[in-house]
């Protein structure tokens, strides 16, 4: 069986494929913006132009224009090749990239939106211990943090808490990494996860 992994909901962008577990194909870049432009070019460079039995893609939290470009290439990939397509969070992959480190239990924190941090915990086996949250820096450094912080925000949560700096993954979230990510974890619900409300409020009456 092949497993087409797609992550597009950071800065970052990458895409894997497996086979019966083992990644035969990867491309990972850190560009900001463009997703849309560099996925589908991606993933045509992988064996067979990327063709699976399955398509996993990131729900976010992260972007709202990237996680809803990875979700829109995966779903009509999905169409195209007949295949199944279920969704990941993307902090589930960056403890899993924490995890293929030496770590346990990990703290990850990502970049939010308007200045706030995606934060949430993971447990040795790879499942969250608490629900995801969207926090200030000073909010974020009040929680307690397990033993190993990874993220894009993981250094300067660790600075400002105090934590070892041999304890801290600073990374992006990586497809390569995609199959240490709990089973249990997948979803059939493509629904984008933004990880906080929308700006925009109906007006009162």
């Amino acid at each position: 069986m092949r497993l087409l992994a797609i992550e597009t909901a950071t800065e970052a962008c990458s895409v894997a494929l497996f086979e019966e577990g083992r990644a035969v194909g990867a491309f990972h870049e850190t560009i900001g913006r463009g997703h849309a432009e560099k996925l589908v070019p991606m993933i045509s460079r992988l064996e067979n132009r990327g063709r699976a039995d399955m398509i996993c893609v990131s729900l976010g939290p992260g972007s709202f224009t990237g996680v809803r470009i990875g979700l829109a290439a995966a779903r009509s990939l999905g169409i195209a090749w007949n295949v199944q397509v279920r969704g990941y969070q993307t902090l589930a992959l960056v403890a899993a990239i924490a995890r293929d480190q030496g770590a346990s239990d990990v703290t990850v924190c990502m970049n939010g939106g308007h200045g706030e941090w995606f934060v949430q915990d993971f447990g040795s086996d790879g499942l969250p211990l608490c629900e995801l949250s969207s926090l200030t820096p000073e909010n974020a450094a009040q929680r307690a943090a397990r033993a190993t912080i990874a993220g894009s925000r993981a250094g300067d949560l660790a600075a400002m808490i105090g934590h070892p700096e041999d304890r801290v993954v600073t990374a992006l979230p990586d497809a390569s990494c995609f199959d240490a990510v709990p089973e249990a974890l997948l979803t059939d619900q493509l629904s984008p996860l933004y990880g906080r409300g929308p700006d925009a409020k109906l007006p009162s009456r």
